[in-house]
């Protein structure tokens, strides 16, 4: 164990000190605190001695006595908030709207307005207060991984753990974890195109969701919605993922629908739809550039894909390559 030492005025050397509980007063913000406190006394000539870690400890128990008296949050709970929801401290002063950097202040010791300690009370309090924060305010995050660790971390919290995962969340999970800088985009046709491939083979679909046929090619709106604060910018990635989720076949298709289309970018995998017919068929009709909630079936999906795969005489997820090598070199 480290001898603690300080340097001692009279003595004029370094010395041993111990500390002894005294009750002190002091001002904040021209009102009068009593607290709790030590005093490093000299184990050689009993004089008062300055040991940095008492000083702080000292401030610390005025700054509790005025949390207290003023029913300020304790920097205890200041400090776990962070740690219960797994968020970090500028994410979080984001979520809430503050500056960047306040909340690693008020984790340092600056001590909130009353204003401000209400909103972390509750948020220490109450899961479900900061549940519709995280859901109201994501889009202020810089990250999505910040969002969904977050987000997982309250789902424990509060036993909404989730039967499961719902297969399509699974899969762009997958994408983003296995994919180079993929952008939401690209990604809506990634889904697309595994969509209609896993159909071609199994003769299933992968996945429930329906897409719509938008302007720039098919989309799945609540992914559109996820999304669309990165507009043209790739998406974080995901650092880990366990593929044992899938079934043999579905991770071969995926895995080939990753390095036949994923390599392009998603301006190129929206002209590559608009050359298919499910797209093409659902929007008949409409000017080019008008909106549209239009369904893409799953019928017509399930048959233009099963065409592409005789067509293309397609044995394997491997063959997939020649669709789309094909495709590339009609857009070009």
């Amino acid at each position: 164990m480290v001898e603690k030492k300080t340097f001692c005025e009279e003595c004029r050397k370094d010395v041993r000190y111990s500390n002894e509980e005294m009750h002190f007063q002091g001002d904040i913000k021209g009102e009068n605190y009593e607290y709790s406190g030590k005093r490093a006394k000299c184990e050689e000539c009993g004089s008062e001695v300055y040991v940095f870690e008492v000083e702080d400890y000292n401030l610390k128990s005025l700054y509790d006595s005025y949390r207290s008296r003023n029913n300020i949050i304790s920097l205890e709970k200041i400090l776990e908030i962070p740690q219960k929801y797994n968020i970090g401290k500028r994410p979080l002063s984001l979520l809430l709207g503050w500056g960047e950097m306040t909340y690693s202040r008020y984790c340092e010791g600056d001590i909130p307005s009353k204003q401000y300690s209400d909103i972390l009370q509750k948020i220490y309090d109450n899961p479900k207060y900061y549940r519709n924060i995280l859901e109201n305010n994501k889009e202020k995050l810089r990250s999505l991984l910040a969002y969904e660790k977050s987000k997982q971390r309250l789902d424990d919290l509060l036993g909404d753990k989730k039967e499961s995962s719902s297969k399509l969340d699974i899969i762009i999970r997958y994408l983003l974890y296995k994919c180079e800088d993929i952008t939401p985009l690209a990604l809506q046709k990634a889904l697309y195109y595994a969509q209609g491939f896993y159909y071609a083979f199994e003769e299933q679909f992968l996945f429930n969701e329906d897409c719509e046929a938008w302007v720039h090619g098919p989309v799945y709106r609540n992914l559109y919605n996820r999304y669309c604060s990165y507009h043209f910018n790739p998406i974080d990635k995901i650092k880990d993922f366990d593929d044992s989720v899938f079934s043999t076949s579905e991770k071969l298709i995926l895995d080939s629908i990753i390095k036949n289309f994923c390599c392009y970018s998603g301006k190129i995998l929206e002209r590559f739809t608009h050359m298919e017919t499910p797209w093409i068929n659902t929007r008949q009709g409409l000017p080019f550039d008008a909106g549209s909630e239009r369904i893409i079936s799953k019928d017509l999906i399930g048959k233009y894909f099963m065409a592409v795969k005789t067509k293309y005489c397609m044995l394997n997820p491997g063959d997939i390559e020649s669709y789309s090598k094909t495709i590339f070199e009609q857009i070009n």
